[in-house]
C-alpha cells in the first residue's frame, strides 16, 4: 500500500487535535507515517500509533527549536526521500502553509493550501478547497511530483484505529540555510481557557451588534457553556472590542468548526470568507435582511442580547 506522511503538529510532545485529523484523512490515502520533530517522541508514539500511524520517523536536533521553519523542511525533505509517499499532509497553520510551500518547490511538486477535504482519486489524492473569499468550491489535483497538501482543522474527524506506532530514527543533513533565521526570545500568550480559535470544534462570534467591549460578556457566557472559542468580525475589532488575534474573516483568521455561532454579525462578504466552510451555521441578528441568513443553517430574528442569554441557560440546564 502507499504510504502517507503526516508532519506532526505537537507542542512538547503533546500532539495537537489537527495532526489526529490528518491521520483520518491519510488512511483514506494509504498508509501513514508520522514525521515528529523535536524531544518528546517516546509518549507522542504511542498517540500517534493509536491512531493509525504504522511508523513514526523521528528526528531531534537544537536546529528545529533553534531557527524558524528550514531545518523542518530540510527534515521532511530526508523523509520524502526515505519513503517515496504519495503525499505530504501538513496542518494548515502559517507556519504549516510556510513549510509546505518551501518543501513543495524542493521537491519540484505542487501544493494545494487550505483543503476543507481530501479523498484518492485516480490521478491521486484529490483536494477539495473553498475559495475566492468562499464563493466557489474546487477539486483539485496535484500533476506533478509527490502532492503537497495543508488542511484545514476540523475538515476530518479524530478516529482511533491502532497501529504499530514503530519509532524510527530519521537521518536529516541541515543545509546551509537552515540557521539563517535565529529565535531569540519567546513570550508565553496569556491562557483564556479556551479553545484555540482555528482549531475549536465550535466557535461563537460577536459583530457590530454586540455594541462596545463591555458587553462581549455574553459572548463569552455562551462560548464557555459550549466549551467553544470566542470570534469577532472585522467591526468589532476595528472598534477595539475585542483583540485582533479573536478576527474572523477575510483579514483574519479562517474557521471551520462543526458550529458557528453568529451574534450580531450582518455577513458581509469579508467575514463570510473567514467562517463559510463551518460544518453548521448559525446567526442571530435584529435586522431580518442580513446577508448572513442567506448563508445559515438556522436563523433566529431577534435582538441577541435577548436571544443569547436564554440560549446560554439552555445550555447549561441541558448540561444538567
Amino acid at each position: 500500500m502507499a504510504e502517507v506522511l503526516v508532519y506532526v503538529d505537537h507542542v512538547d510532545g503533546a500532539v495537537r487535535k489537527p495532526t489526529l485529523e490528518l491521520l483520518t484523512v491519510a488512511r483514506r490515502l494509504g498508509e501513514p507515517v508520522a514525521v515528529y520533530l523535536g524531544a518528546g517522541v517516546e509518549g507522542a508514539a504511542e498517540v500517534l500509533g493509536a491512531h493509525g500511524a504504522g511508523r513514526v520517523l523521528a528526528a531531534d536536533a537544537p536546529e528545529f527549536a533553534e531557527y524558524l521553519v528550514v531545518p523542518k523542511v530540510d527534515a521532511l525533505e530526508a523523509a520524502v526521500k526515505a519513503v517515496g509517499p504519495v503525499a505530504v499532509l501538513v496542518p494548515s497553520s502559517a507556519e504549516g502553509k510556510e513549510v509546505a510551500a518551501r518543501l513543495a518547490l524542493r521537491l519540484g511538486s505542487g501544493v494545494i493550501t487550505d483543503a476543507v477535504d481530501v479523498e484518492a482519486g485516480a490521478e491521486g489524492p484529490v483536494a477539495t478547497q473553498s475559495v475566492f473569499a468562499a464563493a466557489f468550491t474546487t477539486r483539485s489535483v496535484v500533476s506533478r511530483g509527490v502532492a503537497v497538501i495543508t488542511v484545514k482543522p476540523n475538515a476530518a474527524p479524530v478516529e482511533p484505529v491502532q497501529a504499530a506506532g514503530a519509532v524510527e530514527e530519521l537521518a536529516v543533513v541541515f543545509g546551509e540555510l537552515a540557521t539563517g533565521t535565529r529565535v531569540v526570545s519567546r513570550t508565553a500568550r496569556t491562557s483564556s481557557g479556551r479553545p484555540e480559535l482555528t482549531e475549536a470544534a465550535i466557535v461563537v462570534s460577536g459583530g457590530r451588534g454586540v455594541n462596545g467591549a463591555e458587553n462581549f460578556s455574553v459572548i463569552e457566557a455562551l462560548a464557555d457553556s459550549l466549551g467553544a472559542a470566542v470570534g469577532a468580525s472585522r467591526a468589532a475589532v476595528d472598534a477595539g472590542w475585542y483583540p485582533h488575534s479573536n478576527q474572523v474573516g477575510q483579514t483574519g483568521k479562517s474557521v471551520s468548526p462543526q458550529l458557528y455561532v453568529a451574534n450580531g454579525i450582518s455577513g458581509a462578504i469579508q467575514h463570510r470568507a473567514g467562517m463559510q466552510t463551518s460544518k453548521t451555521i448559525v446567526a442571530v441578528n435584529k435586522d431580518a435582511e442580513a446577508p448572513i441568513f442567506d448563508l445559515v443553517d438556522y436563523g433566529v430574528v431577534g435582538d441577541l442580547f435577548n436571544v443569547v442569554p436564554q440560549l446560554t441557560e439552555e445550555v447549561k440546564a441541558r448540561k444538567g
